[in-house]
């Protein structure tokens, strides 16, 4: 099924190292979830053309590069995260021929693009799977237990929930963490390895600008697979090393991949980067994954998972900086992404709290990861019907009858996090396609309707409607953007906290000063300078600056 180009050319040039060495270390990177994102063809799911299409709209936004979910041919059991080849293009997206349309517009732009690679797992529709003698040395395949085989060989859950354990027609088992349309691949055997190589080879040819690797603490398991003896397993993730998540042998991978990727990069002279989707119990193993010879950078879900208390964020903050400085990586900064509750909704259902934690996000120093969608300030909905909710957790949990349809993805935050203002903690919620212009549904995200629907009263927060309004939440992106890379001590920089009242914190960048009010009310402090952007009013009187409750403002220094 591999599809190849109907018109070859030479692989486009990625835009220039910009700010400095490694242009990751400061980048602002905006995540397209593809079926969502802007609808070409009127099918209502969003595809690679009609991403390519609003490129414009994120150069004006501001971001550096942009992070493409999977368009890789799939049976879409699980959003395209189950993958069936991984050197095609799914009809859904569109063809081989969209992708690179894409990537050099994206570069013409001077924007780049970074792919998933989804190596923990692949669909049951992969040729591998599908060979009965290739799936017993490439996928993990293991006897069952009790008198005849009948129980499954050991007591791990599937992250979508129920057991990650499907038996066969011949009697063995094979593991899926995920949903058992996902078997595991058995990192054990060498081809394994060299196919996952070629496949990033063929993407670097083509021009990407590196990988998110899906599920980047998973590959390997515990030697002989061993009982973990805790049910609600979806909870441990993140809370301490699993035998299926988070092996000290993943590491290995990380570095053969680093290896290439440098390679890769220096003899096309590029800059390529792998960026790891690990949970990792604490900031120091996190920062595993972005030692000197691994990836080079590492989502931090312990700033995501952090709760609206200055205390709390600026501990969270400290340990990650901490970490990272450890072993010489920036560190990235993420509030939502398509696997979690939206921001402006899990701080309480506050957008004032969400454009707050953004600025804040974005005067720290490293990288950020926006999600399509936040620059609106758009909230989680709430109130999908059953019948088109597609999480597969949804339908493994037991809250529904019908069979799990397309349109849900791999990994799910724990429990805590999905659940904080999400509807019965599953994540279709935060994949509703965006409204764009218009005061009706799909809102201009295509000429058809939407594969979820969005809720009636959306009008006002489109991106026509927000344009051009200084109080909205895009102007307020596109200005914090803006004067993130005018402003030289932004970004990949030195950091230190400055004496501020309870409650609110307050840090120096070069130049500026950056106070966060986590208060429910005002809070006065001497002014230290003149502000520059902040997310609610400020006032300045007779030196004294009035802070608003849940809020984040710049001051120049």
């Amino acid at each position: 099924m591999t599809q190849e180009l109907t018109s070859p050319s030479p692989a486009p040039q990625a835009p220039g190292t910009g700010r400095g060495p490694g242009w990751w270390r400061d980048a602002v990177i905006y995540q397209v979830y593809v079926r969502s994102f802007a609808d070409s063809d009127g099918d209502g799911i969003g595809d690679l053309r009609g991403a390519r299409e609003r490129l414009p709209y994120l150069k004006d936004l501001g971001v550096d590069a942009v992070w493409l979910t999977p368009f890789y041919a799939s049976p879409q059991a699980d959003g395209g995260y189950d993958v069936a080849d991984y050197r095609a293009v799914d009809p859904l997206f569109g063809t081989l021929q969209d992708a690179d349309d894409l990537i050099r517009t994206a570069h013409d732009l001077g924007l780049r693009v970074i792919v998933d690679i989804v190596p923990n797992h692949t669909s049951d529709r992969h040729p591998w799977f599908q060979d009965p003698e290739l799936s017993r040395q490439r996928y993990l395949f293991r006897p069952g237990k009790g008198e005849s085989g009948e129980l499954p060989p050991n007591d791990w859950e599937s992250v979508f929930g129920g057991p990650a354990w499907t038996r066969t027609d011949r009697g063995d088992w094979y593991l899926h963490l995920f949903a058992p349309e996902q078997p595991d691949l058995n990192w054990d055997n060498p081809e394994v390895h060299t196919e996952f190589e070629a496949i990033m080879r063929f993407w670097l040819d083509l021009g990407v600008d590196g990988f998110r690797v899906d599920v980047a603490h998973g590959m390997i398991k515990a030697p002989g697979l061993p009982d973990i003896g805790h049910g609600a397993q979806a909870q441990l993730i993140g809370a301490q090393v699993l035998p299926f998540f988070d092996q000290d042998g993943v590491h290995a991978i990380h570095r053969a991949w680093r290896r290439l990727l440098d390679g890769y990069g220096d003899a096309h002279g590029r800059q390529v980067i792998g960026v790891a989707e690990a949970w990792a119990p604490t900031a120091e193993r996190l920062a595993l994954y972005v030692r000197p010879d691994e990836l080079h950078q590492a989502f931090n879900f312990q700033f995501l998972n952090a709760p609206w208390q200055s205390d709390a964020l600026r501990s969270v903050i400290d340990a990650s900086l901490a970490a990272t400085a450890s072993v010489g990586a920036p560190t990235t900064w993420v509030l939502s992404n398509h696997d979690v509750v939206r921001h402006t909704t899990r701080l309480g259902g506050s957008l004032a709290r969400a454009r707050a934690a953004t600025l804040l996000m974005l005067a720290l120093p490293g990288s950020a990861y926006l999600y399509q969608g936040e620059e609106l300030g758009l909230p989680e909905v709430t109130d999908l019907p059953d019948e088109v909710r597609q999480d597969p957790a949804f339908f493994r949990g037991g809250r529904a009858t019908g069979a799990a349809g397309p349109g849900t993805d791999t990994e799910s935050a724990p429990d805590g996090v999905a659940a904080a203002g999400g509807q019965d903690g599953f994540r279709d919620g935060c994949r509703v396609p965006l409204p764009w212009s218009g005061a009706l549904p799909p809102y201009g995200f295509g000429p058809g309707g939407s594969w979820l629907p969005q809720p009636a009263d959306w009008g006002g927060l489109t991106v026509a409607a927000q344009t051009g309004d200084p109080a909205s939440t895009l102007e307020l992106y596109r200005a914090a953007l803006d004067l993130r890379r005018r402003l030289p001590g932004l970004g990949d920089g030195p950091m230190t906290w400055a004496p501020a009242p309870d409650g609110v914190l307050a840090f120096t960048r070069p130049g500026l000063l950056c106070t966060v009010n986590t208060l429910g009310h005002d809070v006065g402090l001497p002014a230290p300078g003149t502000p520059l952007l902040s997310s609610a009013p400020v006032t300045v009187d007779d030196a004294t600056g009035r802070l608003p409750g849940d809020s984040c403002t710049w001051w120049a220094i």
